[in-house]
């Protein structure tokens, strides 16, 4: 009998950080645009922050979930990368209501056209934040990890005396 793993389904060649940033646009982005008609519809029958809440939950674990699988080909997402990442989807709810908060604020009259422009702005900021901490804390791997503390500076010795275990040899 064969039990099914996380870490038997981890694809061995993770993509680079290249390819990994281009699928989460393209998956982040996708489930972004659609989140955005969604909060958009949803808008005309509740509050627009009720609305951005309700459809940031949904996207989160559906995006959570294409990511690990497609983005940094980690398998199935399990519950602590599903919190991890609500975590920066969190961040990230903040980031977009704050920006149609200020956009109210600066024009109150604003139409959808203008929230859409701002929830999408922001939305692509924040993403650029997801991105870092997904592929960085969230679905890193051991090489992942590595390639992060070797990105940090290193902690330098401080000088002290020296002592030498040299000899005088004689010579012959």
């Amino acid at each position: 009998m064969e039990i099914d793993t996380a870490a038997e389904r981890h694809t061995p060649g993770a993509p680079g950080p290249l390819a990994s940033f281009a699928r989460f646009v393209l998956f982040g982005g996708g489930v972004g645009v659609a989140s955005s008609a969604a909060v958009a519809g949803l808008a005309g029958l509740m509050p627009w922050a009720a609305a951005n809440a309700l459809i940031t939950v949904a996207s989160t674990a559906l995006g959570t979930e294409l990511h690990a699988r497609f983005t940094f080909g980690t398998g199935h997402a399990g519950w602590r990368q599903h919190w991890q990442s609500a975590g920066s989807a969190a961040a990230a709810f903040a980031v977009t209501s704050a920006a149609v908060l200020v956009l109210h604020l600066v024009q109150p009259s604003a139409g959808a056209l203008y929230e859409q422009v701002a929830y999408l702005g922001a939305a692509g900021l924040a993403g650029i934040g997801r991105f870092l901490v997904l592929r960085l804390f969230v679905f890193a791997t051991s090489r992942t990890r590595t390639t992060a503390r070797a990105m940090e500076p290193t902690p330098t010795r401080k000088a002290g005396p020296k002592v030498s275990l040299l000899l005088p040899v004689p010579a012959l």
